[in-house]
């Protein structure tokens, strides 16, 4: 549509292109079209009020234009589907984001998992005003008109990075930037070049750092306290400017004209159903939107856009704490941008007496409300408005004077803030701050200088070098001018979840919602109480982010409750995760038995995986019934199982549930036995592969040998057969060092290999030269079979020590790192084992050594001698029998043998024991060596 509004500023662009140009071109073509976008939308009945986000000359001028008009529908450009939740706001502290939240999805990839997106919200806004106008005027109604958070996921994939705003240079994220993690975040007003060219240039000739700076001087300021035809046209202008110098990106560009079709198409419904008259209502939205080229466009355009349907995902709402630096964070602005812009919304209100409208029982608003004067009704404004462009754009910028009162408490403020945190500061970096201030203001073309102008200065005369503290200059200057206000949702709009967790942590006494860190005592064996306490701890533990709940004192395994427990709780920083639990079920509990069963029932499962679900069932929730269903999963996962990667966690964690069922249940769980059972085919029949492969590793082996031997009675009494553990270690032919070693130790643990034979192979190895640099591998092999065979421990003790008193230093020196690297890296768990046997072993003095004899030396153990008395003579064993009977007798009776101590097997070394001694004389042999009886 064109009028003869602006042609006389059309007129003087087309002259300046072609001036410019050497005719018309496409310079003329921009500059036309810009106006013609103006006069478009300022021509359309439905009155359309643009706005940029996070604006102070948005806010006043919606202020006052909603004062003034009076509207009885107010369309807002924020999405659909998030109406129900800004009552709530009136329960909140501002700033906190609208959130819409989905973990499970259908209709989008799982990968996307969890899907979020938020709608930061501050008091120093547009739409803020907007939604406090209508929620609290009775007969006006609040419509959300934008796409739902459905829609934002179908139109924009998530992780397109072209899509995200790139943040501005110079300044790190604040301390609190993540209160938002990393949801898509939707704002109203998104106003800024997307050409980086056309960006530089602004920056280049404005001579500021970033856009933000930018913005605040060259359109804060004019539009401050310009009037409504001059603001709407002005941002229309900026909004076009910038739609139409966006080259390559014709993606985000699409989607914005799907975001504008999607609202006037909702708006033509709203009205159509409502009947309720254009001129009553006032639609609000970014004034990049205002300048739309889209053919449904305005109240008569076209009715030809069908809105897709949304998806079956399950998506859940709530508000979550946001603050200024999330805000600066996750939409790329300056850091401290959205602080400033609230200091100078408040300043602004007090120098032109505007009364801003603000939800009844805000919490942290203004204490006390100025009563608004009545003002006459303006009618809507007509299609044929006056030029105020070519005025605006002619007259040069109006330079505000110097107010020397509030630089001077600017720059001694700063410096009080400067020596708190570490800085040598004075009074004389004081007077150099505020006249750098000056002249750096100077130099950029403008007499007053602003909060950036200041911050430059102060980083110039105040930092120097180094940041002696945690925060640098230019962070104090951000907390100085208005700080990082953090938001803070009330009780009354927190989901189930959250207030179920206040209400049973009431015990502990503590401000949840504080944010930092805040100590909490348990006395659970004086207080009862507490313990409730304690198992929602434990639990908000395992859910939330660490150092959201961090014990101090106190541990939670099988068998174990501690009666005093100290903690370190930091809920209201991690506030955001804990509303998010609310999204997932109506108690911890309830989330956690979830939780639990997805990851058992996943893709990724695994049986380690289902007994660590089965161990925290069983700590946390004390449910026997749902830990059988987890352990029964667990079975079917080991069956199938075609690898053994996690035999070692699988080992692990096997041990520790049967020794907690053996101390607190009468029998053993149905599903532990076929657990058992299983495990025990399973391993035996991937031993023999798993020794040969070479992605196996020697520690997964040792585990699986572990596993066999260790649940070995157990299997058999279930109805295992022990012949295919013998079968399955005859198969295992390995060519590896370390997995040589194993295979030994199982041998050595079935019998089939003595110890003497065992010495004498790790004789041999030390004998070949050509093995020695294999060696550490044999003895990282030994040292693993201890998870197997712990009775090993002496003899590996034996194998290190023979090692360093056989070689010689040209061979062991070098050789000695590889051993240590080896030890520690696959032998580590095994260290304490092996120095216990050590110290044992070795004497524990100097003088001692002297005369010491190593047990396993030809002197001490003289393989010619007989290993027990010759018949007829009472060797040690049977004096130390038959000197103490109980144990024999006990066993005895076990066994259900009967006997009686003669009095000439005593005395003569004769009888059954001395007999079956003399027989089998090796293991005599041995059990003197472990025990050092020569």
């Amino acid at each position: 549509m064109s009028t003869p509004t602006f042609g006389a500023l059309r007129s003087q662009l087309l002259d300046a292109a072609a001036a410019l140009a050497d005719g018309p071109d496409a310079l003329a073509g921009i500059l036309s079209g810009i106006v013609d976008d103006v006069d478009r939308a300022l021509a359309e009945p439905l009155e359309i009020f643009p706005v940029c986000h996070h604006s102070p000359a948005s806010a006043m001028a919606m202020a006052r234009r909603l004062r003034e008009k009076q509207p009885r529908v107010v369309y807002l450009e924020l999405c659909e589907d998030m109406t129900p939740l800004l009552t709530e706001l009136r329960n909140c502290r501002l700033p906190v984001a609208v959130q819409a939240f989905a973990s499970e999805l259908d209709g989008f990839p799982q990968d996307w998992a969890p899907l979020s997106v938020v709608a930061p919200i501050t008091e120093a806004s547009a739409e803020y005003q907007a939604i406090a106008y209508a929620l609290d005027t009775p007969g006006v109604e609040l419509v959300l008109v934008d796409r739902s958070t459905d829609h934002v996921f179908q139109w924009q994939p998530r992780k397109d990075k072209s899509a995200e705003q790139p943040a501005e240079p110079g300044v790190e994220p604040a301390e609190d930037a993540d209160l938002h993690g990393d949801a898509v975040g939707v704002e109203i007003g998104d106003l800024r070049p997307r050409f980086a060219e056309l960006e530089e240039h602004l920056l280049h000739h404005g001579k500021v750092r970033h856009w933000s700076e930018w913005w605040d001087q060259y359109v804060e300021q004019p539009l401050g306290d310009a009037d409504y035809d001059t603001y709407r046209q002005v941002m229309v202008l900026i909004g076009s400017l910038f739609r139409r110098l966006a080259p390559g990106a014709h993606d985000r560009v699409g989607s914005d004209e799907e975001r504008e079709r999607y609202m006037w198409t909702r708006m033509r419904q709203h009205l159509a159903a409502s009947g309720v008259d254009a001129a009553d209502t006032l639609y609000v939205c970014g004034a990049f939107h205002a300048a739309s080229h889209v053919a449904e466009f305005g109240l008569h355009g076209a009715d030809t856009y069908e809105i897709s349907p949304r998806t079956a995902t399950k998506w859940h709402y709530g508000l979550i704490p946001s603050s200024h630096s999330s805000i600066e964070a996750q939409f790329g602005l300056a850091s401290g941008s959205v602080s400033i812009a609230a200091a100078v919304f408040a300043k602004s209100l007090t120098r032109t007496g505007v009364v801003p409208y603000q939800l009844e029982g805000q919490q942290g608003g203004r204490a006390a409300k100025k009563k608004a004067k009545p003002v006459a009704v303006v009618p809507a404004p007509s299609q044929q408005v006056a030029d105020r462009l070519s005025g605006f754009l002619a007259r040069p910028p109006v330079l505000d004077a110097l107010d020397e009162d509030e630089l001077l408490g600017w720059s001694v403020e700063i410096v009080r803030l400067a020596r708190r945190n570490g800085y040598l500061s004075s009074t004389a970096d004081a007077i150099a701050v505020f006249e750098t201030s000056i002249l750096l203001a100077g130099m950029r073309g403008r007499a007053r200088p602003t909060p950036y102008d200041f911050q430059d200065a102060a980083v110039t005369c105040i930092e120097k070098e180094s940041v002696p503290g945690r925060r640098d200059v230019r962070r104090l200057c951000e907390i100085m001018l208005g700080g990082d206000r953090i938001g803070q949702v009330g009780y009354e709009s927190l989901p189930p979840l959250a207030r179920d967790v206040h209400d049973r942590l009431a015990p502990l006494g503590l401000k949840l919602e504080q944010r930092g860190v805040q100590r909490a005592l348990l006395d659970i064996a004086g207080d009862p109480v507490l313990g409730k306490c304690s198992d929602l701890l434990w639990i908000l533990r395992h859910l939330l982010p660490q150092g959201a709940a961090r014990p101090i004192m106190g541990e939670r395994r099988l068998g174990h409750r501690a009666i005093q427990e100290s903690w370190d709780l930091a809920l209201g920083t991690h506030f955001r995760e804990l509303i998010e639990l609310g999204y997932e079920g109506i108690t911890v509990e309830q989330v956690l038995e979830q939780r639990l069963r997805r990851s058992v029932w996943g893709p990724q499962a695994t049986a380690a995986v289902a007994l660590g679900a089965v161990e925290d069932a069983t700590l946390y929730l004390h449910s026997r019934r749902f830990a059988d269903e987890l352990g029964a999963r667990a079975v079917d996962l080991l069956a199938a199982e075609r690898t053994v990667d996690d035999a070692p966690d699988v080992l692990r964690r096997a041990r520790r549930l049967l020794a907690h069922y053996r101390a607190t249940e009468p029998v053993l769980p149905a599903w532990l036995e076929s657990f058992v059972k299983a495990g025990y085919a399973h391993y035996c029949t991937l031993l023999p592969n798993a020794f040969v492969e070479e992605e196996t590793g020697t520690k997964q082996v040792a585990a699986m040998l572990g596993f066999l031997f260790s649940m070995e009675s157990l299997a058999l009494s279930l109805g295992c057969d022990r012949a295919q553990l013998e079968l399955a270690v005859a198969q295992s032919h390995p060519t590896t060092a370390g997995k040589t070693a194993l295979l030994w130790a199982a041998q050595h643990q079935l019998g089939v290999l003595p110890r003497a034979e065992l010495r004498e192979r790790c004789a041999q190895l030390l004998d070949n030269p050509l093995v020695l640099p294999a060696y550490p591998q044999y003895l990282s092999g030994f040292v693993q079979a201890l998870e197997p065979v712990p009775a090993l421990a002496g003899f590996v003790v034996e194998a290190i020590s023979q090692a360093f008193g056989r070689l010689p230093d040209a061979v062991l020196l070098p050789w000695l790192p590889t051993l240590i690297t080896t030890l520690r890296k696959e032998g580590g768990d095994h260290v304490g084992l092996l120095v216990r046997e050590a110290g044992r072993v070795f004497p524990g003095d100097l003088p001692t050594l002297d005369a010491w004899t190593p047990p396993w030396s030809a002197a001490a153990v003289d393989p010619a001698a007989p290993a027990v008395a010759p018949r007829g003579q009472a060797g040690p064993v049977a004096v130390l029998l038959a000197a103490h009977p109980e144990p024999t007798d006990t066993l005895a009776a076990l066994l259900g043998c009967d006997g009686t101590w003669a009095e000439p097997a005593q005395a003569s070394g004769t009888g059954p024991v001395n007999d079956l001694l003399t027989r089998y004389p090796e293991t005599a042999a041995e059990l003197a060596v472990a025990i050092g009886v020569g």
